[in-house]
């Protein structure tokens, strides 16, 4: 067990420095920031556009820059590295998860400070938001592994922006062509729905089916990554 953290500690230290040296990786957390400014000169700032803010920070923070992270070090070849190293796979990828996690949380902190959010039932928004930031997390690390540099996985971070980021500007678009069953499942979207339901205010039972729709979203994409992984590793 102190071994396993010894080595985790060593992938953290190593992305910190990395990291401060890629000033076009460390400023994507004010994009939402930026924006969570702006929305906090708007007297009566609603549910949906405080979550629209929280949505970007997850794929500006939590998603483009694991991408961009595990990309690199595809790039560099210090990703092979790793993978040949005595660390397991969940040390390699958990000790490459916990900077952005930390990137993410406060990006997302400081974005509810400024627009004022306050939650009605934190435990219920703390809990949603956790499992959001680990899908996103782990959804990068997938598209990292796929991708081959970095300037690629900010490429192929533009559309999944627009649907994980944006999805509820689309909301009634969708729901007046008949396909808003195909938003309605979407995480984000998700997301939004406990905030709403959290804003009239309900309990922790309630909101367990969109919960659990986040949690399948994790649980396929943590599968995937995992699969994709193993794929490299025989490369």
């Amino acid at each position: 067990m102190k071994t396993s953290i010894i080595r985790m500690q060593a992938i953290f230290v190593k992305d910190f420095k990395d990291l401060m040296k890629n000033m076009f990786i460390s400023t994507s957390m004010l994009m939402p920031i930026i924006l969570a400014f702006l929305y906090s000169r708007i007297s009566d700032i609603t549910i949906d556009l405080m979550y629209l803010v929280i949505n970007l920070a997850f794929m500006a923070v939590a998603f483009l820059i694991q991408c961009s992270i595990i990309a690199e070090e595809k790039e560099k070849n210090t990703l092979r590295g790793l993978m040949l190293s005595p660390a397991s796979i969940f040390e390699i990828l958990a000790g490459k998860s916990v900077l952005t996690f930390l990137m993410a949380a406060i990006t997302i902190l400081v974005s509810c400070i400024l627009m004022d959010y306050v939650p009605g039932n934190s435990l219920i928004i703390i809990v949603a938001i956790v499992i959001s930031m680990l899908f996103y997390i782990t959804l990068g690390t997938m598209f990292g592994l796929i991708t081959k540099s970095a300037m690629e996985a900010s490429v192929i971070s533009l559309p999944l922006m627009f649907i994980f980021g944006f999805g509820s500007l689309f909301e009634e678009f969708a729901a007046s062509k008949n396909v808003s069953f195909l938003i309605d499942y979407l995480p984000n979207m998700q997301l939004v729905n406990i905030a709403r339901m959290d804003e009239a205010g309900t309990t922790l039972i309630k909101t367990m089916p969109h919960m659990l729709t986040i949690t399948a979203w994790l649980v396929a994409a943590v599968i995937a990554t995992i699969f994709v992984y193993k794929r490299k590793e025989l490369d």
